[in-house]
């Protein structure tokens, strides 16, 4: 089986791969000085709430945008699942494909991921929407190109810095509000539809750009943890693929089985 690990910069997602599919995920909070040895308690034991014992896995592929972690990773896979990790971006997983941009180095790996799945299940050009820590928004066009794109910060990271910022302000989930109606009749409420209807508008009016931008019909796809909390409420998304980074990091794997 497959272990990819998608390390982001709140979260890290561990995911087993059983046939193409994903058998099960799991998600930790990203802590750069969280030890291999650490990860493999955790993750023993919820291999066994699934079953299976350590040596199931036999491949682990790992993407990251937090330098600082990959340390502990790299140790977690080779110390306890026996199996030198391939690293997303680095042969012999490159990323295959163009990266039309000026600064091609600096892209995220997780933004080239996600650009490698999306070409792989969608036609002609893309727009890819993740919603994480950052908020990004990137044009990958229907050759498979990643053509540049958009970072804004993330809702959770607006909402700290506004409660932050204003000391009478409380502190709120963030939550799709009860009605459509943009007039708050008391602080929660107003606070609540400025950075969930405020969240929206950004994007629907960045995508509009975008899209005017590129000149051709460009479908929008919608990924990350917290997509599932405006799916419902916009019709800029032309689809929500929830594991999208997972998807790309069990290709970037199959490519190198099979390379």
């Amino acid at each position: 089986m497959l272990l990819a690990v998608d390390a982001g910069n709140t979260n890290i997602v561990f995911a087993l791969f059983e046939g193409g599919d994903v058998r099960a995920r799991w998600r930790i909070a990203t802590d750069p000085r969280r030890t291999g040895d650490e990860y493999a308690v955790w993750l023993t034991q919820l291999l066994a709430l699934e079953g299976l014992e350590r040596s199931a896995v036999d491949q682990v592929i790992i993407s990251t945008v937090v330098p600082r972690a990959l340390h502990n990773l790299e140790v977690l896979s080779t110390k306890y699942f026996g199996t030198e990790p391939l690293i997303a971006g680095r042969a012999p997983v490159e990323w295959g494909m163009d990266l039309d941009v000026e600064e091609p180095q600096n892209l995220g790996a997780d933004r080239a991921v996600n650009a490698i799945a999306a070409h792989a299940l969608h036609e002609g050009d893309l727009i890819i929407v993740d919603f994480g820590t950052a908020s990004t928004i990137d044009w990958i066009d229907y050759r498979g190109a990643y053509k540049g794109g958009i970072i804004a910060p993330g809702i959770n990271l607006s909402l700290d810095a506004l409660v932050s910022a204003a000391a009478k302000l409380p502190r709120i989930a963030i939550e799709a509000p009860a009605t459509d109606s943009v007039v708050g009749r008391n602080t929660v409420d107003q606070m609540n539809i400025g950075i969930y209807w405020g969240y929206i508008a950004m994007i629907e009016g960045l995508v509009a750009r975008m899209k005017a931008e590129i000149g051709r019909p460009a479908k929008v796809i919608a990924t990350g943890g917290l997509a599932v909390l405006f799916e419902q409420h916009t019709k800029v998304f032309d689809a929500v693929e929830h594991d999208l980074t997972l998807r790309g990091l069990a290709m970037l794997a199959e490519r190198a089985h099979m390379g």
